[in-house]
């Protein structure tokens, strides 16, 4: 029977004190200036009004309101500070500068459209121009070539380059070096422990098979910088993206296994207390002293306090001091989704898990009940922000989570111990590694089943309609669950129909039409194509930008198997999504063009398919199925270059060029081709005739246009995305094609588009948003 301590209700002052502060953050950095003074005034003068005709209410209300103008003002302050000093003026003007920064963050990749970099976080210390110079503190964002690299965290090192103003206030510019960077002095004892450390995490893992020898760093510390893109896709779906993250998650685990070292050799009373602040600190440094890792570890020192002793009513006062001192010191985190994420998980876990495990208690063991209430709160409480996010609901995340919880624990706290160990003696390491990266082949194997699981996730849509209708949902499952879940029946019923929504795909009366023989896949601004090779069996030509988009277009479709993918060339538009096609699919051989160009997309496609990605030799010819294919492009001995309109048209060029045939229908499938490529393609394809076109490089305006209208198509499929900043598709282009007799369909606004062979001869068009 519960007892009276946990029949009365809820202190929520903690959390009401923290939304508070968040209240005065977000008024400073959403409401310009003026409103927001007045909004903060009005606000206060109605707290004090209603302070005085109820008493009792004064110190609540006083307090609140002295919160929320605390964090705005803080707010204030780091805005007007940013937009301090000289830089920002110096960015205006692009200046060019000689300059000295100590590194804040560690180098990340940068993929940009047609090359890489990296970027990470600096502070400024001297900016010179010409004679004249000035010692500040700015923090900027650089911007650097692949020399920067290796640049490490603590580091301090000049460079010249150009200012320019940046998009995220919280910097004061951006800076772009020019050239490699100058050395000034390497980073100090501290950080040079904590880089140790975390290297020793990946050469105890090194020994193991990718990609759980990746995931181990990503669950140690947050390295998650050698994961394959499509486990980090197969995470996401599956609601497991928090574990590759720097959360309060990592943070619970390895400060509480350190506890319980520390109470096993003996340490006891305010010693714990010293070992867990240590053991903190030492995680902050390990996995880097960003915003994202303070508040993380903010988080998961209050989830600590909430599974202590006294944890129902320390658990949400410590929330609410956490919010608010993480506001005051850095308010721009009030804007970011990442912060309500972390807040609304443990606030669910907090407000909501224990009431949740006491009604599974009624019929379930304790220890069930409390591994199926904590991820089932946690997932309902950050719903609205994942769904504004990404426009989906995931339905499998809570079963992901349960089921990947036994292995958690052992996989962080054994790699971390591992890359302790690694420093003193490697096999002793490398053992705890093989225990670490085999309970990471487990998580990885759960996120690769419940992802591909018939429907793991429900669009739901990001509008303001769809959210408000949302949290409201949530807000009232949140009342509701509790009582729901104390009666085996109904939470048996319910859990049953979710397995059954979860398992069986839903319905899509007359999707896809029979005689189906090509889909062109919204896959917004990017080439996505299938090809129809027989039930369940399709060729994929181009895989889109994004893997949840070409993911989505086939499981529509019902594709299963995909014996070849033909990734025309290595620009992110065509192959970022190949990590959904993947996904819960049986996929065989890879082909490519023969132009690597940008190598990191190469390296990411070559990882996917395990090193089988080939170039095919031209004239190459396959049949799958229904499908025939022969590559006529690019022509042997033709140098891949082109105008200086486009820098990106070398690639272009180099794009794989077929023609398929399916059911009597002919297609052209002409990549990003552009005008140089499509005059070769004019020679050595004289007199060409095809049924459908697919419009090179998403109807752009460098094209060859008399060749493309005498090819006598039917039908041209243009795969563009919506309100794209390309001008694609040219309104001349899409003109001369319509004058030529073609029907013009594309996907910013028709969605998915079939095409369809008619049983008597010709073709027929099948939409699909």
């Amino acid at each position: 029977m519960p007892t009276g301590r946990e029949e009365r209700g809820r202190d929520l002052r903690g959390p009401a004190l923290g939304a508070a502060a968040w209240w005065g953050a977000l008024l400073v950095l959403l409401v310009p200036p003026v409103p927001a003074a007045v909004l903060t005034v009005v606000a206060t003068a109605a707290g004090g009004w209603l302070a005085l005709r109820r008493p009792l209410l004064r110190v609540t209300v006083a307090a609140w309101a002295l919160v929320a103008l605390a964090t705005a003002g803080s707010a204030l302050l780091h805005t007007e500070q940013s937009a301090a000093g000289p830089v920002p003026g110096l960015a205006q003007r692009l200046a060019a500068v000689d300059a000295q920064l100590v590194v804040t963050s560690d180098p990340v990749p940068l993929v940009q459209r047609f090359g890489g970099g990296v970027r990470f976080d600096a502070t400024l210390l001297v900016v010179r121009q010409g004679r004249g110079g000035a010692r500040l503190h700015a923090p900027v964002l650089v911007v650097a070539d692949e020399s920067w690299t290796r640049v490490e965290l603590g580091s301090r090192v000049v460079a010249s380059g150009r200012l320019r103003s940046a998009a995220d206030p919280a910097k004061s510019a951006v800076f772009l070096p020019r050239g490699s960077p100058g050395h000034v002095s390497g980073p100090g004892p501290v950080w040079r422990a904590a880089a140790a450390l975390r290297g020793g995490v990946r050469e105890a893992v090194a020994g193991r098979g990718a990609p759980q020898r990746d995931l181990v760093p990503a669950l140690v510390d947050g390295d998650d910088a050698g994961l394959p893109q499509q486990v980090q896709a197969e995470f996401a779906t599956a609601g497991l993206t928090h574990l590759t993250a720097v959360s309060g998650t990592n943070l619970t685990l390895v400060v509480g296994f350190l506890l319980l070292v520390g109470r096993a050799v003996g340490v006891r009373g305010r010693w714990q207390v010293v070992l867990a602040v240590a053991g903190i600190v030492g995680f902050v440094l390990v996995a880097r002293t960003e915003p994202s890792v303070v508040r993380a570890a903010a988080m998961g020192s209050v989830a600590l306090l909430g599974f202590g002793s006294g944890g129902r009513d320390r658990g949400p006062r410590a929330l609410g001091l956490a919010v608010l001192v993480l506001l005051l010191v850095q308010p721009w985190l009030a804007v970011q989704a990442g912060f309500a994420l972390s807040v609304l998980a443990t606030a669910g876990i907090l407000l909501i898990a224990p009431s949740w495990t006491r009604a599974l208690a009624r019929w379930l063991p304790e220890w069930l009940a409390a591994a199926l209430a904590v991820p089932a709160a946690a997932q309902l409480a950050c719903t609205p922000v994942v769904a504004a996010i990404s426009g989906q609901v995931s339905l499998v995340a809570v079963l992901a989570n349960l089921l990947a919880e036994p292995f958690v624990a052992p996989a962080t706290v054994a790699g971390l111990l591992g890359g302790l160990l690694e420093l003193v003696w490697h096999p002793l390491g490398a053992a705890l590694g093989w225990v670490a990266a085999g309970c990471g082949a487990a998580i990885i194997a759960i996120a690769r089943t419940t992802s591909g699981l018939a429907t793991p996730a429900l669009d739901w849509g990001a509008g303001p309609v769809a959210l408000t209708l949302l949290t409201l949902l949530c807000i009232v499952g949140g009342l509701l669950t509790g009582p729901l879940l104390a009666r085996r029946g109904p939470t048996l019923v319910f859990s049953a129909g979710l397995v059954v929504v979860m398992l069986v795909p839903p319905p899509t009366p007359g999707w896809p039409p029979d005689g189906w023989v090509m889909a062109m896949c919204d896959v917004g601004q990017g080439d996505g194509l299938v090809l129809d090779a027989g039930p369940g069996t399709a060729v994929v030509v181009d895989a889109g930008p994004d893997p949840t988009l070409i993911d989505h277009c086939l499981d529509r479709l019902g594709v299963r198997r995909v014996p070849l993918v033909v990734l025309t060339h290595f620009h992110a538009d065509h192959v970022d999504g190949l990590a959904g096609v993947y996904a819960g699919r049986q996929v065989g051989s890879v082909a490519v063009t023969s132009l690597g160009e940008p190598p990191e997309r190469v390296a990411m496609v070559q990882r996917l398919a395990a090193g089988r990605a080939r170039v095919p030799a031209y004239g190459t010819r396959w049949r799958i199925g229904a499908v025939q294919l022969q590559v006529v492009g690019p022509v042997p001995g033709v140098v891949q270059h082109g105008t200086a309109a486009d820098e990106g048209s070398g690639p272009n060029n180099a794009s794989v060029v077929m023609l398929a045939e399916i059911g009597g229908v002919r297609i052209l499938l002409a990549g990003d081709v552009e005008p140089e490529a499509q005059r070769v393609l004019e020679r050595t394809l004289p007199g060409l005739r095809v049924d459908v076109l697919k419009v090179p490089h998403h109807g752009s305006r460098y094209q060859e246009t008399d060749w493309l209208t005498s090819l006598g198509a039917r039908l041209a499929l243009i795969s563009v995305g919506a309100d794209n900043d390309y001008g694609h598709p040219a309104p001349d282009l899409v003109a001369a094609l319509a004058t030529a007799g073609m029907d013009v369909r594309r996907t910013d606004r028709d969605g998915d588009v079939l095409v369809v062979a008619r049983p008597g001869g010709g073709i027929a068009v099948s939409t699909h948003h």
